[in-house]
């Protein structure tokens, strides 16, 4: 969310665009992450990541939701977080390169982490000793990830529908902060 921070001070159409696109696919991609460590939370009662390892073996559906929205959350293109800082990061390059300088850098650096979680969780040797309850995702569980999953490709793929309506507002507001600073 500090790349949205970023993103609305560039005060240009691009990066508040972009700001309020990663804002709306940061409400599908966070809503499915919480839900992923609630999942592993309700079967096994702790969120301590040492725990856990090797849930690919017994949580094969699990661990590829899991990647999906990682990966998501990294900005994978095709996705809605790819648009929404791509976006940022062209709106604030245009104002302050060197903001757009460290917040790549930090962006890096959470992927970095995201991918390690991932990994930690989901690969090595599967901790029996921990863990006893392996069921993969349930028909109630799919059916909370379908609309997740469609509206972080939705917005990835098709983010015209949502840029086309605030286009208009973004202009009329970029004006008002142009005409206030003279």
């Amino acid at each position: 969310m500090n790349l949205v921070m970023v993103g609305l001070f560039s005060f240009n159409t691009i990066g508040l665009e972009g700001a309020i696109l990663q804002s709306l696919s940061h409400g599908f991609v966070a809503s499915a992450l919480f839900v992923v460590i609630g999942i592993v939370y309700e079967r096994h009662h702790t969120r301590m990541v040492k725990y856990y390892g090797g849930l690919v073996h017994t949580m094969p559906l699990y661990t590829f939701v899991f990647l999906f929205f990682t990966m998501s959350n990294i900005g994978l293109p095709g996705t809605g977080n790819f648009v929404g800082e791509f976006l940022i990061l062209a709106g604030s390059f245009k104002t302050n390169s060197t903001a757009t300088f460290i917040s790549a850098t930090s962006m890096i650096i959470g992927g970095c982490y995201s991918l390690w979680l991932f990994n930690r969780i989901s690969y090595g040797n599967l901790k029996i000793q921990y863990l006893r309850n392996f069921i993969d995702l349930n028909q109630r569980e799919i059916v909370i990830f379908l609309p997740l999953i469609s509206g972080t490709i939705a917005i990835g793929l098709y983010p015209e529908i949502f840029l086309n309506s605030m286009h208009m507002s973004i202009n009329m507001l970029v004006e008002i902060i142009r005409i206030s600073k003279l």
